[in-house]
């Protein structure tokens, strides 16, 4: 007769751990990559933006105002421009408005980032958890 004896251990909550490290990783890839999108589209120049184009920025600190930053509780990533560097003038342009007397036409950046970097994501989780 042949004696066996096996030994199993309960590895969840490591590799629960790793998952979730591996995934707001992740999710600071996805959100520089958007960012960095958001901020190309954005081109220096005196004179406006068509309407429905991207802005337009004398000085640069539009582009230089979008951020982003993952919170780590609720794996989220917020993505956009810092209120305190721009102001309200980043969400005139974003969905159009009034900003300082003047009336802007929609020159959305944000919303066409994440529509021309949606296709890379998913390529972002791709091999975040990895066996040792």
């Amino acid at each position: 007769m042949i004696a066996m004896q096996s030994r199993t251990r309960d590895n969840t909550k490591q590799v629960l751990a790793k998952a979730k490290k591996g995934s707001i990783k992740s999710l600071g890839h996805a959100g520089a990559t958007i960012r960095l999108t958001a901020k190309r589209s954005i081109r220096r120049r005196k004179k406006a933006s068509a309407e429905g184009k991207p802005p337009s920025t004398r000085k640069g600190q539009l582009r230089g105002a979008i951020m982003y930053a993952v919170e780590k509780q609720n794996d989220l990533v917020a993505i956009g421009p810092e209120h305190t560097k721009v102001g309200k003038s980043a969400s005139a342009h974003e969905h159009g408005g009034r900003y300082k007397r003047q009336r802007y036409p929609k020159r959305p950046f944000m919303g066409p980032a994440l529509e021309t970097t949606k296709e890379r994501l998913p390529r972002k989780w791709a091999g975040s958890v990895k066996a040792h």
